[in-house]
């Protein structure tokens, strides 16, 4: 396969997908280049970001994974769920900063592992922590501005049915398809939400729901470059069936203390120039795709030049309770250095513009004139960066 600047007319097949892992140790820059050209084709010069709080509804989780800091255990917490007003005490101090994303985490079905978990959600009337996480996401869509975006890991039909209502979108990390992860030893070894046949079951029935869906992929975690290329590739087929996959996130594994994983290397720089350049040119010029700014704090802006064209949510008041050790950058700081690299930085809901403007398909009439509000006539958040941060003369 042969990479060129002119590449409108590209179409990378499951073969020459495989292929690029060739560019790895040759050509890299070629690799870089292409996927830059194509972003172009299909984002041009605008670079996305959504301002968000952050809501660990609960960090029990009925999972393990050789890597995580979120999760705890009953013992080791006062708060197994967070109450409704507490949820709604952190909406509204978003509100009050101009946020419109609600951003809920929260850890697998632990009401499965855990009685006292059970008992919190059975006292209050609730059988399941996903009935909970959808009361407390219409709470948010009913007395904020924000909009929810719930990511509580693998969910059924009749489940994402019943979160779609208060939701205009939502997500669940694919992780990986690899093999290797779930092997003994491996980090998803005792994580059995993890396993890759779940995942795609609840990316697939969010397209069969005509939900907008973030997804992603970890990577340093243990997979090889092949099996990037077929979890994209994983990806690209289910988008292609449903046309719902709205965002893409390229996520480097950081080690963390006292986890399994302590001593394992960071993601490089190099692996996520890679991953992120194949991911553009697997996934195509239309689809958004994402690097978390915090996590390379140091040169996050890179990544612009390798296909990305959205930096995900960023908080002007919570932290990233995934990754605590990570502050996000300042919204100042992100917007200098995304025009630095000749680009146009524009704040967007947790719905992406092409999945609500001109089209019924995703979103149904209640929740459409909410987002209408919200927008300018091209879909993003009205006032534009200039509501969240102070130009600097840089003269």
């Amino acid at each position: 396969m042969v990479l060129g600047s002119d590449i409108s007319g590209i179409t990378v097949n499951s073969q020459e997908a495989v292929e690029l892992k060739n560019y790895f140790n040759n050509d890299l820059c070629d690799l870089i280049e292409a996927a830059s050209s194509l972003r172009n084709i299909g984002k041009g010069n605008i670079v996305t970001f959504s301002p968000k709080v952050f809501i660990p509804l609960t960090r029990l989780c009925r999972d393990y994974c050789g890597y995580c800091t979120f999760r705890v255990d009953p013992q080791d917490t006062d708060t197994l769920f967070l109450s409704p007003e507490e949820v709604l005490d952190v909406a509204l101090k978003g509100q009050e900063l101009g946020c419109t994303e609600a951003l809920f985490t929260l850890g697998e079905r632990p009401e499965l592992r855990f009685s006292e978990a059970k008992a919190w959600l059975n006292e209050r009337g609730y059988q399941t922590t996903l009935e909970y996480l959808t009361d407390m996401c219409e709470l948010v869509l009913s007395k904020t501005r924000l909009l929810p975006h719930a990511n509580p890991g693998t969910m059924s039909q009749r489940e994402l049915s019943q979160l779609r209502p208060f939701n205009p979108s939502t997500g669940m990390m694919l992780e990986s398809t690899s093999e290797l992860l779930y092997a003994v030893g491996g980090p998803h070894e005792f994580a059995p939400s993890k396993r890759p046949i779940a995942r795609l079951k609840t990316i697939e029935n969010a397209g069969k729901l005509r939900i907008p869906f973030t997804t992603g992929l970890l990577i340093g975690i243990g997979e090889t470059l092949d099996d990037r290329i077929e979890s994209l590739l994983a990806i690209r087929d289910l988008n292609r069936k449903y046309g719902h996959i709205q965002e893409v996130i390229v996520q480097n594994f950081r080690a963390k203390p006292l986890t399994p994983m302590e001593t394992e290397p960071d993601a490089d720089t190099k692996h996520m120039l890679w991953t992120v350049s194949v991911a553009r040119l697997i996934l195509g010029p239309n689809v958004n795709i994402q690097v978390p700014p915090n996590l390379s704090a140091d040169n996050y802006q890179m990544y612009l030049q390798a296909g990305i064209n959205d930096w995900g949510g960023v908080s002007p008041l919570t932290i990233d309770y995934v990754n605590p050790e990570a502050p996000w950058p300042t919204l100042d700081n992100l917007n200098i250095r995304t025009e630095d690299e000749g680009f146009v930085l524009k704040p967007r809901l947790p719905i992406y513009p092409e999945f609500f403007l001109n089209t019924d398909k995703f979103v149904d009439s209640n929740m459409r004139d909410k987002l209408s509000a919200l927008v300018d006539n091209d879909g993003y958040v009205k006032g534009g960066v200039g509501s969240y941060v102070k130009r600097r003369d840089r003269s």
